[in-house]
């Protein structure tokens, strides 16, 4: 029987390695004796228990972090800040701290429930540090039935927030049916914790076509108390809204339909310190609220480096970016159903070089995750290799292989 035979795929600075039978294992001994043929040597080895800007310092040395660090303790005047943003599902919290920080640090996809753990996005500047917590979407115990969340999943945002100085709390407004209030289960959060000062952020403003809107929703979130917003001029449409918290309902005449969307009792916060209104897409307002968030940062020592951005090990970022990939690609609920777990990882010649496995439930969904020809893995592949470049900042070698979990547990 014949061996089948590998395809190594040039693409740029990054090679791709693709398997041509279904559900065959790939094998990296090849990838690490063509690299180690161009004169590798062992200093370019990174353990792997190390994190991203380990992996980075020791490529390109990490003699000028060390002495940048050390003239900043020396001086004794860093400052610290650390901000828990918080929000419900797809809010768009982890794309909104990618752009912050201007780093590819925190999974992102279409779908909900892509951060299942807190992790930390780190922001250095001359000698102020915020740390900002990446936090799973706020549920309620439907959703928690519904997707078979656990423990963790459900404490995490209450660790970040126990762990934090600041609130952020990231507000979808793109959608017509919650962006006039403040979910419960958000603001039962902040009545916990109300001791701590919290700013909001409404995001995706991109998607609002009329300016009337956007200030209608800041009246509603604010509970009418929006002194932070300059030039606010009260819009007289209160007639078509729910009345706000604290205020009798007054009685309304029918109205004709409208083209849009039904608008929930009004329910917001009153003691929001901020507002900022962005779009994590096009980059809007993303200046303000950095400068907002170090202006608030405390005379404390740091707690990172100078050059790391994020407490995440490369481990971690690959497996991540792999499952949330998998949930862009797959239909409905399967990507749910599938196991990211890496098999390799190795930093050699500059060139990161990696191997993970996704288990499936079943044959058939094996067979929706390779596509026809494995077209679909190959473009799983290919954008994961392109999310880990710009993570790294170096060329990755991926492979990504499928295992039944029936198989598995037969042998």
């Amino acid at each position: 029987m014949k061996t089948p035979r590998k395809k190594f795929r040039i693409v740029g600075p990054k090679i791709c390695v693709i398997c041509g039978n279904f559900g065959k294992m790939y094998d990296l001994k090849v990838a690490i004796w063509l690299l180690r043929r161009v004169r590798v040597s062992s200093v370019n080895f990174v353990p792997s228990q190390r994190c991203l800007a380990t992996a980075h310092s020791a490529e390109n040395g990490n003699q000028h972090a060390e002495s940048k660090q050390t003239a900043a303790t020396s001086s004794g005047k860093e400052k610290l800040i650390k901000v828990a943003m918080i929000g419900m599902p797809n809010a768009g919290k982890s794309t909104l701290i990618n752009r912050l920080i201007d780093q590819r640090v925190c999974p992102v996809s279409a779908k909900v429930h892509t951060t299942r753990r807190v992790s930390k996005a780190i922001h250095s500047r001359s000698n102020s540090q915020a740390v900002l917590f990446d936090t799973p979407g706020l549920v309620g115990n439907r959703e928690i039935k519904k997707h078979q969340l656990d423990a963790h999943f459900v404490s995490a945002c209450r660790h970040a927030i126990q762990h934090s100085s600041l609130i952020g709390v990231v507000h979808d407004v793109s959608n017509s049916w919650t962006r006039h209030a403040l979910n419960p289960v958000l603001l039962r959060v902040l009545e916990e914790y109300s001791h701590l000062p919290s700013f909001l952020i409404l995001n995706k403003i991109d998607t609002l076509k009329s300016k009337r809107i956007l200030l209608d929703i800041v009246k509603n979130l604010t509970c009418n108390r929006v002194e932070s917003i300059r030039d606010y001029v009260p819009v007289r449409r209160r007639n078509k809204l729910a009345p706000l918290a604290g205020q009798e309902k007054q009685p309304q005449e029918p109205s004709s339909s409208s083209s849009e969307a039904p608008v929930q009792q009004a329910e917001g916060w009153p003691h929001f310190t901020e507002i900022f209104m962005v779009s994590a897409l096009t980059g809007d307002g993303l200046r303000d609220v950095m400068s907002f968030v170090h202006g608030n940062a405390k005379l404390q020592p740091w707690e990172h480096m100078a050059d790391e951005h994020t407490d995440q090990s490369p481990e971690q970022l690959i497996t991540q970016s792999v499952r949330a990939r998998l949930l862009d690609f797959m239909p409905q609920e399967i990507p749910y159903l599938l196991q990211t777990e890496l098999e390799f990882y190795e930093v050699v010649g500059g060139r990161v070089l990696t191997s993970v496995v996704v288990t499936c439930p079943s044959e058939r969904i094996a067979r929706l995750v390779c596509g026809e020809s494995n077209g679909k893995l190959r473009q799983i592949n290919e954008q994961v290799t392109s999310d880990l470049i710009e993570t790294f900042g170096m060329p990755v070698l991926l492979t990504i292989t499928t295992l039944v979990r029936s198989k598995e547990s037969k042998a």
